[in-house]
C-alpha cells in the first residue's frame, strides 16, 4: 500500500510545481527555478550535481524524490524520540518509543511523507535545530536553522523561538548551578564550624549558646538562597523580570553562545530587504495578509487532534477550577479573548481564491460545509476556538514556564497570521512544539490518539488512492489531499 502510494500516477496538485522545478534544476535552469517558487526548497539544487554522476542518473525521478521524504520521515521519528527522552527523562524507553511512533503518525505529517512536499524536510530541520539547542550545541543548531530557513522561509520565526528557548534554558541552568555553589559553600561552613565545636567542647555553656546563634546565620542564608533562586514561581511579569535580569548578568556568555543565531537573522533580514518580500516567486499569491482567523483555526485543529486531553470533562473541570480561583482575572481574560476572536472572525476571515476554487483540498469542504454553511456559523464557532486556546495554554503551563508559553503563542501567531490561505500543513510545526511540551502522561490518552491518527490516515489514504476524480476544464486525474 505504501509503495503504491509513493508510485501512484503523476504528481498531484501543488506537488506538480515542485516536480517542474526539479526538472529545471536538473537541467541547470536555475533562473527559472528561483523565479517560479514561493519557498526555497533547498533539496533541489543538490539534485543536479548528483545527477552528473552516472550512478545517479535517475535521481530526479518521481519515485526517488518521493522516497527522499520517506527517508526524512524516519530521521524525523528518531528526532521526536530523542526530544521526548530529553524533555521527559523519567519516562521509560517503551513509553517514549510509543509516543514517538504515535506522533510520527500525526495525519498532517504522515500523509505528506509519501509526496514530494517540503513539509517533512521542514519539520525535520526544525526539530533537529531544537534538539541541538536542548543539548546546548548552539553552533550546530544554528546551522540547522540555516537549513530550515532555506527549506521554508517562515522557519525564521521558529529559529528565533528556538533561540529564545535556548536563552531560557541557559539562564535556568546557570541559576541552578549558582544555587548548588551556594549550597556547597554553606555545607563547607557547617563542616568547619562543626569541627571547631568539637575542638572547643570544654568551653562554657554561654560560649556554646553564642556558637549556636552563629550557626543560625548559614541556615537563614540557605533558605533565602533557595527561595529567591526558585525559578519562575510567580506570574508572567515576574518571570519576564527574572529573565531580563539574569540575561543582563550573563550577557557576554549569551552573546557568545547565541551569536550564530543572530548572524542568521541578520542575513535573512538582508535577503528580505534585497528581495522586497519573504517570498521568492509567486508573490501575488502569497502576499502577507492580516489573517487573524487562521490562529483560531489552528487552535481548534490542534485541540481536535489531541481530543483525549482537551475535549474531556476533566479538562473542562480544570478550566472551571481556575476560574473559581481567580474569578475577576479569569473573567477578564475570557472576555478579552472572546472579543478578539469575534473581531478576528468578522474582520479578518479571508477566503483565498485558491481555497474557494480548489476542491481537492479538505479545507475547501470544511469552509463550504461548516464555516460558510450559514452566516452565523463562523460566529458560533468562536467559543470553541477560545476554549481550544485556553485548553492549550492550561496544558502547556503545567510543564512549561509562562514566558515559554507566551513565546510559543507569539511564534505561532507570527507564522500563521500572515498566511492568507487556509492550509493545515502550516499547522504541523506549531502542533509538534505544542504536543511535545504538553503534560500528557496518561497511557490511555496516547492510545486514543494513536487510534484517531490511524483512522484519519486510513481515511485520507483511501480517498487519495481509490476516489480519484476528473475536471472538465483540465486533463488528468485529480486526488483528494490535505
Amino acid at each position: 500500500m505504501v509503495k503504491e502510494l509513493i508510485e501512484v500516477g503523476l504528481p498531484g496538485e501543488a506537488e506538480i510545481d515542485f516536480f517542474l522545478i526539479k526538472v529545471d534544476v536538473c537541467n541547470l535552469k536555475f533562473c527559472r527555478y528561483f523565479l517560479s517558487i514561493a519557498y526555497v526548497a533547498s533539496l533541489f539544487p543538490g539534485m543536479h550535481f548528483l545527477q552528473r554522476l552516472s550512478s545517479f542518473s535517475n535521481i530526479c525521478s518521481t519515485l526517488v524524490l518521493r522516497t527522499t521524504n520517506a527517508l526524512l520521515a524516519v530521521i524525523c521519528s528518531i528526532l521526536i524520540y530523542e526530544i521526548i527522552t530529553h524533555l521527559k527523562p523519567s519516562l521509560d524507553d517503551k513509553k517514549s518509543t510509543l509516543q514517538a511512533v504515535i506522533l510520527s503518525l500525526y495525519p498532517l505529517h504522515w500523509f505528506f511523507t509519501f509526496l514530494y512536499y517540503t513539509d517533512v524536510a521542514s519539520l525535520t530541520a526544525v526539530l533537529a535545530m531544537y534538539l541541538l539547542v536542548l543539548k546546548r550545541k548552539y553552533m550546530f543548531s544554528s546551522l540547522f536553522g540555516v537549513l530550515s530557513v532555506l527549506i521554508r522561509q517562515t522557519n525564521i520565526i521558529w529559529m528565533l523561538f528556538v533561540a529564545c528557548v535556548g536563552v531560557l534554558e541557559f539562564t535556568k541552568i546557570h541559576q541552578i548551578n549558582n544555587v548548588r555553589v551556594d549550597e556547597s559553600r554553606v555545607s563547607e561552613r557547617k563542616g568547619a564550624q562543626s569541627a571547631h565545636s568539637e575542638g572547643v567542647s570544654n568551653v562554657s555553656n554561654l560560649r556554646k549558646r553564642r556558637f549556636s546563634t552563629n550557626m543560625d546565620v548559614p541556615n537563614n542564608f540557605t533558605s533565602q538562597t533557595t527561595v529567591s533562586s526558585t525559578p519562575y514561581a510567580s506570574g508572567l511579569l515576574d518571570e519576564i523580570q527574572v529573565i531580563i535580569l539574569k540575561s543582563w548578568h550573563l550577557k557576554w556568555e549569551l552573546l557568545t553562545s547565541f551569536s550564530p543565531f543572530f548572524m542568521v537573522f541578520v542575513a535573512f533580514a538582508t535577503f528580505v530587504c534585497w528581495n522586497g518580500s519573504i517570498v521568492l516567486g509567486a508573490k501575488d499569491a502569497h502576499a502577507v495578509s492580516p489573517h487573524f482567523a487562521q490562529l483560531l483555526y489552528y487552535s481548534l485543529v490542534s485541540a481536535v487532534f489531541t481530543f483525549p486531553v482537551h475535549f474531556t470533562l476533566g479538562q473542562a473541570a480544570v478550566l472551571l477550577r481556575s476560574f473559581r480561583q481567580n474569578r475577576l482575572l479569569t473573567f477578564f481574560q475570557w472576555f478579552m479573548a472572546l472579543t478578539a476572536a469575534f473581531l478576528s472572525v468578522h474582520f479578518f476571515s479571508i477566503a483565498h481564491p485558491y481555497l474557494i476554487a480548489d476542491n481537492r483540498h479538505y479545507p475547501f469542504y470544511l469552509w463550504r460545509k461548516i464555516i460558510r454553511y450559514h452566516w452565523s456559523t463562523k460566529y458560533l464557532l468562536v467559543p470553541l476556538y477560545t476554549y481550544s486556546w485556553f485548553s492549550i495554554f492550561s496544558s502547556l503551563v503545567k510543564s512549561q514556564q509562562k514566558i515559554w508559553t507566551l513565546a510559543y503563542f507569539l511564534a505561532s501567531a507570527a507564522t500563521l497570521i500572515p498566511a492568507p490561505l487556509i492550509e493545515f500543513r502550516y499547522y504541523t510545526i506549531p502542533f509538534f512544539f505544542f504536543i511535545l511540551h504538553s503534560n500528557i502522561n496518561n497511557s490511555k490518552s496516547w492510545l486514543l490518539l494513536g487510534i484517531l491518527y490511524l483512522a484519519v490516515n486510513c481515511f485520507t489514504l483511501f480517498m487519495f488512492l481509490f476516489r480519484p476524480f476528473f475536471w472538465d476544464h483540465e486533463a488528468g486525474i485529480q486526488r483528494f489531499i490535505w
